[in-house]
């Protein structure tokens, strides 16, 4: 158990230099308790490091914050957990150097371990398909054809929410995308103002086609009438009133679907990106193909999708394989 450099009586900290700090923050910044009582956890363990290796305080160089980052590190503690306490050590040099009592600051440079990057969620094959089959027999057939071709263009071509709402009925100069039902296409305006090809499956242009033979019910009567500037006959997706659908929109109306189709847990439209790149990869392995498609410009960025390829490979292997349900130490083999 960690024992406190801090008087247990007076509550002082046994160095005077971290202590005259710690009042620093306390009364001078005014800083809230809770955030000086996180600054004297982080000063204790810079004490404690620098006792062990025999230095002062205003003798620590970067080679001790270095070797002391990477024991930290090996000990477990995650590279955001370092990144605050280096933040707490690095706000106290900089306080010595203004006090005059270091000549540098032996934290400046030294950065805490990056943190393994979240791997993106995706759905299964099963509640990917669910959702997108799900039909609301009991909603506004108006809402529910709408709905459902939105969750088939954002699933089946992996569109990015913001390029779904730019999308027009028809092509244009103007249009920043369409959908070219005919040659079973979406033409979207990507990141950095990219264009690219998407191909549309069947069934997202049947969902299409449905969407397209009520839509125009919601228009104004006129068919001049414009809204916010623009002609309300434009956009392929839009609300009651007309106008194009923004991505908040989208994302409650993915959001309830997907509770209403009975998933576990909510989806959002990006989730659905993630699942579309995930699923063609796990069928094709064809990286380049995925990087096309999703509109990255660098592969590395598609590359994180291998990683989701091998959770399903390594899933797959452990329902599937013998050797996957063997007990520890056991021979698997006939004596």
């Amino acid at each position: 158990m960690h024992e406190s450099n801090a008087d247990p009586v007076t509550g002082q900290f046994g160095d005077p230099l971290v202590q005259r700090y710690l009042d620093h923050v306390r009364f001078e910044k005014r800083l809230a308790e809770r955030t000086v009582a996180l600054y004297t956890l982080d000063l204790e363990k810079l004490f404690e490091h620098a006792t062990q290796v025999g230095v002062g305080l205003t003798a620590v160089e970067p080679s001790h914050i270095r070797r002391w980052v990477a024991q930290m590190h090996s000990n477990g503690r995650s590279g955001r957990g370092i990144a605050l306490i280096l933040s707490g050590w690095r706000g106290f040099y900089i306080w010595l150097g203004r006090e005059g009592l270091v000549a540098s600051n032996p934290v400046l440079d030294v950065r805490a371990p990056k943190a393994a990057k979240p791997l993106p969620k995706a759905l299964s094959v099963d509640d990917a398909v669910q959702l997108a089959s799900f039909q609301a027999l009991d909603a506004d057939p108006w809402l529910e054809a709408r709905d459902a071709a939105m969750v088939e263009l954002l699933y089946g071509g992996g569109l990015r929410v913001a390029e779904l709402t730019g999308l027009d009925v028809q092509a244009s100069d103007a249009a920043r995308g369409w959908v070219d039902l005919a040659a079973g296409e979406a033409h979207v305006l990507g990141k950095g103002s990219k264009r690219r090809i998407v191909p549309v499956g069947a069934k997202a242009v049947q969902a299409l086609q449905a969407w397209l033979r009520v839509r125009d019910l919601a228009l104004p009567v006129a068919p001049d009438v414009t809204v916010a500037g623009a002609s309300p006959r434009a956009a392929l997706f839009i609300g009651r009133n007309g106008t194009r659908l923004t991505s908040q929109s989208i994302w409650q109306r993915v959001r309830q679907r997907s509770l209403q189709a009975g998933l576990a847990a909510p989806v959002h439209p990006h989730m659905l990106r993630h699942s579309f790149a995930s699923h063609v990869l796990q069928s094709s392995s064809d990286l380049r193909g995925v990087q096309e498609l999703l509109g990255h410009a660098n592969i590395s960025t598609t590359q994180i999708y291998t990683r989701l390829d091998f959770q399903h490979l390594a899933k797959a292997y452990d329902a599937a394989h013998p050797r996957a349900h063997l007990k520890p130490g056991a021979s698997g083999g006939s004596k």
